[in-house]
């Protein structure tokens, strides 16, 4: 009956769903028995409660049986509707996120969509953020939070991903494990972990891995160290400490993109630019932090969470010499070293109003960075540090009160509502004025309202509306460079955005089944102004639209049996002209764009299936099949990177033996060795948007476990 649902327009598939569900829902046979499972909770929208009646487009994703190496977070991170996870096969690079379309124009890292790691935040108060500190050989679950309710984080809030790692259980065990694969990938992992039964004492799970790789394509070679560690205390007057230290260090070449000539002459070659100065990335990160909880009493509960971080980079750009001429230019090597921290102060408050929960908090951020330039050449040697050409610090903070209630008006029907207040203040001190003196402050304030009305129509069937306004401020890399080439750096404005959004959830013998349809506009979206040679800028588009239909089921078949469909569509397109930018000279430095043209960076159909045979012991099995449409690369739409089609299996098996595990996988990525681009870099402005992806690749593993 809805076979064709992609043709039909909203209001008939709509009708079409509905009818679908309370299908599913009636034909159920009398006396026939239902395997009732705990429900999921989810803490994603703070109001913790089963994933059913979330009002909003909110998933969950255990760790269990992945059968992977459990490096890149593109490899458990599947099947989300409206999520675009897109592999570089670039480790200098990290992954391109991106959520109904925000963050899609990110060159590196992670932009529009906010990441937390054990409540604890991935993403810097500018909005930058990164996956490598994610440890996957410790993690539990993924919490993924698209739509309106994002708002409720604030700055850059997209989209939300939230990671749990295991805390320690039961008795003292070691892992010991080692996986590898094509292009000579290898990690090794250490996990130790343990239960507590003294309030004193603290449950831990330590976790060490080591990876390297000769990478797909010419020049991507990368080595990466990664330690995690938690320590959870569960004290005797009911509070929950939970301290987690993390250490990433990562060396990566960088082979940058390619022209589609060039992906289709060999999709493994670099620009010779690349290899002439040596692209590459270092970066070091340390990162503490420490959550509380504490129930006072049946009514009220408090909530704090503090971080302190590090981050140091340093990248050798491949950006040609006789190009850092220029007296505005920053040259080709950036260096800086970065400091984070913040704290977030919550209290809940239950039924002190009648069938309501309430929640106030506020939530403050400051990073300060000591940024550097340096030409990436000394004489005539190319790819080393040269003669300084930037130096300014930079600083930044933001103290957000927000305020959420959800009131039950009746049993079937309750109104969530939340406010937010963001305030970002950026300010830059220059102290290098060969070329003037670039020293400036700004800030971006927006009150965030949302709003969500649920009905529960059946108790396994629940529909929602939903309502919220969205902040989005330039990081500080995206103010390095204007667009026009002159020294100013702080004038681009924050994007606004407003949400509408109207869902159906149902949980029945037939399976579970979300359905959304999103409309948002955003005012002075920011966008990729143009990628040359590492230098990206970026601009503001006047008004952009995002408008699509995401569905999502899955079902327990049989057994350990389990299926996962999800399809996603997204319209991201500007809505407004945009003018075309003058350089200093009067010549053109950005093009103009004509509304109606499609956002570049997003693919407009997203397909997912996966099949999995996933017992806690003995043998496992997995397939899955992901389709991608095409990706225009550039605002003007000349150019795109083609649909593909891509299909993986795997299998595992899993021995239990007194106080030993043994665990062992093997998979195979890419089955039918597709050639695609795995990425895009936006607006590049030589034309080297692609970056391939790797072929039929293989791996496999095996981890040993022992109990003491």
């Amino acid at each position: 009956m809805c076979l064709h649902i992609k043709q039909l327009p909203i209001k008939s598939t709509l009708s079409c769903l509905i009818v679908c569900i309370s299908q599913d829902i009636h034909a159920e046979e009398p006396g026939m028995e239902v395997q009732q499972l705990a429900p999921i909770v989810v803490e994603a929208t703070r109001t913790d409660r089963a994933l059913l009646n979330t009002p909003a487009s909110a998933y969950y994703l255990s760790q269990n049986q992945q059968n992977s190496l459990n490096v890149n977070l593109s490899e458990t991170l599947k099947g989300v509707p409206g999520l675009q996870l897109n592999n570089r096969e670039n480790y200098a690079q990290d992954l391109q996120i991106s959520m109904r379309g925000f963050g899609a124009r990110s060159t590196f890292g992670v932009r529009g969509v906010r990441l937390y790691v054990d409540g604890i935040p991935a993403t810097m108060p500018d909005g930058q953020g990164q996956t490598s500190n994610i440890d996957l050989n410790s993690l539990d679950h993924i919490e993924v939070l698209s739509g309106p309710f994002s708002s409720l984080y604030g700055n850059s809030s997209g989209g939300t991903i939230l990671t749990q790692s295991r805390e320690g259980q039961g008795p003292d065990s070691l892992t010991l494990g080692y996986s590898g694969g094509s292009q000579n990938k290898g990690q090794t992992h250490l996990v130790l972990q343990g239960g507590s039964d003294h309030a004193s004492e603290p449950s831990y799970v330590i976790s060490s891995s080591y990876f390297d790789t000769n990478g797909y394509r010419d020049h991507s070679s990368a080595h990466k160290v990664l330690n995690n560690a938690k320590l959870t205390w569960e004290l005797e007057d009911g509070s929950k400490i939970n301290w987690v230290n993390n250490y990433v260090k990562i060396a990566a070449d960088d082979p940058g993109g390619l022209t589609r000539e060039q992906w289709r002459a060999d999709p493994k070659q670099v620009a010779n630019n690349v290899l002439l100065y040596n692209a590459r990335k270092n970066i070091e990160q340390l990162q503490t932090g420490l959550t509380w909880e504490k129930p006072l009493n049946d009514q009220h509960e408090l909530y704090g969470m503090g971080y302190w971080g590090q981050r140091e980079v340093t990248q050798y750009q491949s950006i040609p010499r006789i190009a850092q001429d220029g007296v505005n230019h920053a040259a080709g090597v950036i260096d800086f070293d970065r400091q984070f921290y913040g704290a977030d102060l919550r209290w809940t408050a239950k039924d002190i109003l009648p069938n309501t929960k309430l929640i106030a908090g506020v939530a403050v951020d400051a990073m300060t960075e000591d940024r550097k330039g340096y030409q990436n050449f000394v004489g005539d040697t190319l790819g080393i540090k040269g003669e300084l050409r930037r130096d300014e610090d930079n600083r930044l903070w933001n103290a957000d009160p927000y305020l959420q209630a959800s009131y039950n008006i009746s049993p079937d029907w309750t109104l969530d509502t939340g406010l937010r207040y963001s305030n970002v203040h950026f300010k830059s001190d220059d102290h290098y004025l060969s070329n003037g003196d670039n020293s400036g402050k700004t800030t971006y304030e927006k009150l965030l309202p949302s709003a969500a009305l649920s009905w529960q129509i059946l108790p396994e069937l629940m529909a929602y509306a939903s309502y919220a306004q969205g902040f989005e401020t330039p990081t500080f890399t995206e103010m390095a460079y204007p667009a026009d080439g002159s020294s100013r750096t702080l004038d681009l404005k924050a994007a606004e955005s407003e949400t509408n959004e109207i869902g159906l959830k149902s949980a029945n013998h037939f399976g579970d089944f979300t359905a959304a349809i999103f409309y948002t506009t955003t005012q002075d979206d920011i966008v990729s102004a143009g990628s040359d040679n590492g230098r990206s800028t970026f601009r503001n588009a006047d008004k952009t639209l995002r408008k699509g239909l995401e569905l999502s089921w899955s079902k327990d078949l049989w057994r350990e049996l389990t299926a996962q469909a999800s399809y996603s569509y997204i319209d991201a397109t500007f809505d407004a002209d945009i003018p075309e930018i003058l350089n200093q000279n009067g010549g053109i430095a950005v093009s103009r764009v004509e509304s109606g043209n499609y956002i570049p960076g997003i693919a407009k159909n997203q397909a997912f299936l996966g099949l999995g045979w996933k017992p806690e012991n003995g043998l496992s099995v997995g397939l899955d099949v992901r389709y991608s449409d095409r990706i225009y690369v550039n605002d003007t739409n000349t150019q795109y990177a083609p649909s593909y089609t891509v299909a993986s299996a795997n299998v595992g098996y899993n021995w239990n033996m007194k106080d030993w595990s043994v665990k062992t996988f093997a998979r195979v990525d890419n089955l039918f060795d597709k050639d695609y681009s795995g990425s895009v870099i936006v607006n590049e402005s030589n034309g080297r948007f692609y970056e391939p992806a790797e072929g039929r690749n293989w791996s496999a593993g095996l981890s040993v476990t022992k109990e003491f």
